[in-house]
């Protein structure tokens, strides 16, 4: 067969003695089931991956038997303070590092034996790594000429990545005549130019201004969305990774601590890590009172009664941790639930710190009002308000 669409021709002639037309249902059932089959090929899998640097008691382990799926075209973050493990998986993948254990494939094939320039994928990195000597141009075409494309093919390949990063007519600058923001985008070019499979990004934000910051943002998600290449993202920003991607892996000492969709991670954190780690949290004491329905009456210290998410250990006189938001937390004047101790402005909001009557804090979110005053002063008496549902139950 040629073509893509060999599959849906009948062919006629001798074949039609032996086929009647009903016969070319196999043919088509089984063209399907192999689209469906690579459309659930991850673009990227660890299996068991366990990376140890050093040896024996000085050995440092650095990821933790981590197993991952990474799904053709997504936006992809891996998520995490320093020391995580992220940037060591991102280095396994692209081949600059091999694992101590596990493998890591690509469309479902395992590559821990092929080099860097045989992996389809290609790395920014946090500095850009930029040839200084070259042009804008030449630095875009450098690794479609090192793999001998043909001179039409890599002039014609480096315009239209200068198109698709908004940077047509510059190809004749130098790194240094370029601002942070227009470097990030001929590294991306460049990493593009080959057409890899997966895009491997290394904090590539990190050195910009916060306002570039944010533009970048929406161009990477867009440039994601036009390619349809998947993207591995690694950040220590959890706005950037809330703000851009389709799934996160929250990581901590080596392991996934959880994953999921953004609003999964923020809305419904696993364990203290990951809500303390992601946004702002109030972490309260309670004890469990019984059900109400389909939550659990919570009882804190400080007087506050809570109705949260149940998780396993919701038994009655059980003692739990809930996770609250500030600004899923309501305040209303007269009350004596606690009082203002401090208030912070922060443009759209405020933050305002309460005193409970056992001496514990709670912080609260609120929008400032029309003309941009704040809603409460350092003193005031107020009562709270959380809603059911707003305070989730942690499992550890």
């Amino acid at each position: 067969m040629h073509g893509i669409d060999a599959p849906f021709k009948c062919p006629w002639g001798a074949w039609r003695e032996a086929f009647n037309l009903l016969d070319c249902r196999p043919v088509w059932e089984a063209y399907y089931r192999e689209i469906a089959i690579l459309a659930d090929i991850a673009a990227v899998e660890a299996r068991g991956v366990t990376k140890i640097f050093g040896q024996g008691q000085d050995g440092v382990r650095a990821l933790d038997e981590v197993s991952i799926a990474i799904q053709q075209n997504e936006f992809f973050t891996l998520l995490g303070p320093s020391g995580c493990g992220k940037t060591t998986l991102l280095r396994l993948i692209a081949g600059f590092e091999q694992p101590t254990a596990g493998e890591i494939l690509l469309k479902g094939k395992p590559v821990e034996h092929l080099p860097p320039y045989q992996r389809a994928v290609n790395t920014v990195f946090q500095s850009y790594a930029l040839f200084p000597h070259m042009t804008v141009a030449q630095n875009i075409a450098f690794g479609l000429e090192m793999r001998g494309s043909p001179k039409e093919k890599v002039q014609g390949v480096v315009e239209e990545m200068l198109a698709l990063v908004k940077m047509t007519g510059l190809g004749g600058r130098r790194p240094a005549q370029l601002s942070g923001g227009q470097q990030q985008r001929v590294a991306l070019a460049r990493a593009l130019a080959n057409h890899p499979d997966v895009l491997l990004l290394d904090e590539p934000l990190s050195a910009l201004d916060l306002k570039l910051r944010q533009e970048m943002r929406s161009e990477l998600k867009n440039l994601q969305r036009r390619t349809g290449i998947t993207f591995v993202f690694v950040t220590h920003d959890q706005e950037e990774a809330l703000t851009m991607s389709d799934r996160i892996a929250v990581m901590s000492k080596g392991k996934i601590q959880q994953l999921g969709s953004p609003i999964e991670i923020y809305e419904q954190p696993v364990n203290r890590f990951v809500a303390d780690f992601i946004g702002d949290t109030n972490f309260v004491e309670a004890s469990v009172d019984g059900s109400a329905g389909e939550f659990v009456h919570c009882r804190a210290a400080g007087g506050l009664d809570f109705l949260a998410n149940p998780t396993a250990n919701a038994a009655p006189g059980a003692k739990v941790t809930l996770a609250i938001r500030p600004e899923k937390i309501g305040l209303r004047s007269g009350g004596e639930a606690g009082t203002v101790a401090q208030t912070v402005y922060v443009g759209t909001d405020t933050n305002y710190e309460l005193s409970l009557a056992d001496g514990s804090r709670l912080v609260v979110r609120l929008q400032n009002a029309v003309d941009g005053r704040a809603q409460f002063a350092v003193g005031d008496k107020v009562g709270i308000e959380v809603p059911a549902g707003a305070a989730r139950m942690l499992v550890d």
